[in-house]
């Protein structure tokens, strides 16, 4: 795994599921709490942009009126209605103090739904900065996490879920996604393991270097 061509793509890490007060945040805390995934990614963050990886964010956000949806959304998004959750501008749609944007991450616009490729740019930004590996990181695990990473699979990009740098509802649902679904469309991993494959790979560049071989 190469930091160079590797991305580490963060989903809806914002206020209305990772902090107290957010609309939607009781109803992840107890699996937040139970994976540690808040701390594990501020730390996995911090640590693969040292070593070269690109950070991209992907946060969900609509007008107060949430007129970019059905007149009669069903499903998850008629639960994002019902809260009033991820409105342009509020406390609630902004990403977490601690996984603020980095000068040199890459900030995702435009994502309405569950698929973070639907709505946005966000195949063109990575095509266009020769990324082949995705990692990913975020909420819901079996739904925004898990239809990003149905599509990265299609689309031919080495995929790589993190265990316990995501959340969902339940314990049980996050731990059938992370055992029965993951292993199907990528390479389930936590992000000390993630962290390993990146320190190989600087290591071998390191050897490389030393040889000549790059020269």
């Amino acid at each position: 795994m190469n930091p160079n061509t590797t991305a580490l793509v963060l989903i809806e890490f914002q206020n209305d599921f990772t902090t107290p007060g957010g609309s939607l945040h009781e109803a992840v805390r107890p699996v937040m709490h139970q994976t540690d995934m808040l701390a594990h990614t501020v730390e996995l963050v911090r640590q693969a942009r040292n070593y070269g990886v690109t950070i991209v964010h992907l946060p969900i956000s609509f007008t107060d009126n949430y007129r970019e949806l059905s007149r009669r959304p069903y499903g998850i998004l008629k639960g994002v209605v019902d809260s009033n959750s991820f409105r342009q501008g509020s406390w609630g749609a902004e990403i977490v103090e601690a996984l603020r944007p980095a000068p040199q991450d890459i900030l995702i616009e435009g994502k309405r739904g569950l698929d973070g490729f639907v709505s946005t740019n966000l195949d063109f930004v990575l095509r266009q900065r020769g990324i082949t590996h995705l990692a990913l990181a975020g909420f819901l695990t079996n739904c925004c996490v898990e239809s990003t990473m149905r599509t990265a699979y299609e689309l031919g990009y080495q995929v790589y879920t993190l265990t316990d740098c995501t959340a969902t509802v339940s314990e049980q649902e996050q731990r059938l996604a992370c055992e029965k679904n993951f292993p199907m469309f990528s390479h389930p991993l936590t992000h000390t393991e993630l962290l390993a494959h990146l320190a190989t790979a600087e290591d071998e560049e390191i050897f490389q270097e030393s040889r000549g071989y790059n020269r």
